[in-house]
């Protein structure tokens, strides 16, 4: 028999396999042993041959039909196996990490909360219940999600399975006949497991940190630190570009626009743009320090990783242009924090006479800040590559450390 698209065989014929009995043709009582592909049923030899009402059809042997659809099921059941095990993974695997990172990052979230409330608890009692039902519910929200997430995907394995027990039933039990009229229900089996997508990453099911940001708890916190912290910041003379003057304290740059006296060029110092690094380093905890800016109208203040290439002209050297460095830049009356060569533009209608820096490398925050306003300039959330050094460039009169 040829193949689907053919024409009817003639009156009486046969596939080469007679069929298992079942039903007969209606109309002529014979064997339903053809398929019409144009009228998608079962039909007899008459129906096919001269004078039948499928002559001229496209005809196939029935069991040739019910192959195909076996070939089917059976690419189906390999199919929901797979998806089933892509689930089973995901429940197993991801679901509970979601769930512990959830409940250690709303752990340590309470700690960040608490320590910095007790800086200045007289004043911000309330501010603390405030933030800690946040994070309370932030953590909640978190494990209802991922609850929710569960029983979804629960559901989704039991219909799964439902669904492949029926198509492996109607493989095993039903004949070729009966499967050809099972044909409209297999169709919708098989269309109902597609319905079922495979688990995606949602930020649904993670504890988001920014909860326990606070405008009020940041500009107090930052005043409490700036209040209490002491480092005695003072600048590495090995590091100070040759435009630059270091002095005897240590502590104030002074820009030249020539260079200054000749000074030994080792590895450790810029020898292009005008720059210079703190003697002091840190790799955790929590630091601050104020610089006097008022007399410059060009400079930049921040840290930068002791990985930070100190020779040439590139923007490999140059703060706030490489992933090593992270700065509030002024120049004239642009104010920008500059990282990676991204420039993000500050909304400020003067320059401060003083600068705040603030380093908290567990929180992975780095807030520059106004003393004497009491005013945030810009919050930087993120990674650190350490051990990360203050950072001072100018380019315009002095800038000092003040303490």
């Amino acid at each position: 028999m040829s193949a689907e698209g053919s024409t009817g065989p003639g009156p009486g014929s046969e596939p080469g396999r007679g069929p298992e009995p079942g039903p007969l043709c209606p109309e002529h009582g014979q064997a339903l042993s053809w398929f019409c592909g144009s009228e998608r049923r079962p039909v007899c030899a008459a129906c096919t041959g001269l004078g039948g009402r499928c002559r001229g059809h496209r005809i196939r042997p029935a069991e040739e039909r019910a192959e195909e659809l076996r070939n089917k099921i059976v690419d189906q059941c390999e199919r929901l196996q797979l998806q089933s095990a892509g689930i089973s993974k995901y429940v197993a695997d991801v679901l509970p990490g979601k769930n512990q990172r959830a409940v250690s990052m709303a752990s340590a979230a309470r700690e960040k909360v608490i320590q910095r409330l007790s800086l200045v608890r007289s004043l911000c009692e309330s501010e603390e219940q405030r933030l800690l039902e946040q994070v309370h519910g932030e953590e909640e929200r978190a494990h209802q999600s991922i609850l929710t997430q569960r029983v979804h995907w629960a559901e989704a394995l039991q219909k799964l399975d439902t669904i492949r027990t029926g198509l492996v039933g109607m493989l095993t039990h039903l004949d070729d006949l009966q499967l050809i009229q099972k044909e409209q229900e297999i169709f919708e089996r098989t269309e109902e497991a597609e319905g079922i997508l495979d688990p995606q990453e949602s930020e649904m099911l993670n504890f988001n940190e920014k909860c326990t940001r606070s405008p009020l708890l940041t500009q107090l916190w930052a005043t409490a630190v700036l209040g209490s912290l002491s480092e005695d910041i003072r600048i590495d003379e090995r590091t100070v570009s040759p435009f630059l003057q270091l002095s005897d304290d240590q502590k104030t740059l002074t820009f030249s626009t020539k260079k200054s006296k000749p000074c030994a060029d080792g590895p450790e110092r810029f020898d292009h743009w005008p720059n210079a690094l703190a003697a002091t380093s840190f790799q955790d905890g929590l630091h601050a320090w104020i610089v006097n800016v008022q007399n410059s109208c060009a400079y930049k203040v921040g840290v930068a990783s002791g990985h930070l290439p100190r020779k040439g002209s590139g923007s490999d050297c140059r703060l706030g242009h490489n992933a090593f460095s992270w700065v509030f830049s002024r120049y004239d009356q642009e104010f920008r924090f500059l990282h990676n060569g991204q420039h993000e533009p500050l909304g400020l209608l003067r320059g401060p006479a003083q600068l705040g820096v603030l380093l908290d490398l567990q929180a992975r925050e780095l807030l520059f800040y106004e003393p004497a306003s009491g005013t945030v300039l810009y919050t930087h959330h993120g990674a650190f590559t350490g051990p990360l050094f203050p950072v001072f460039a100018v380019a315009d009169q002095t800038i000092s450390i003040i303490r």
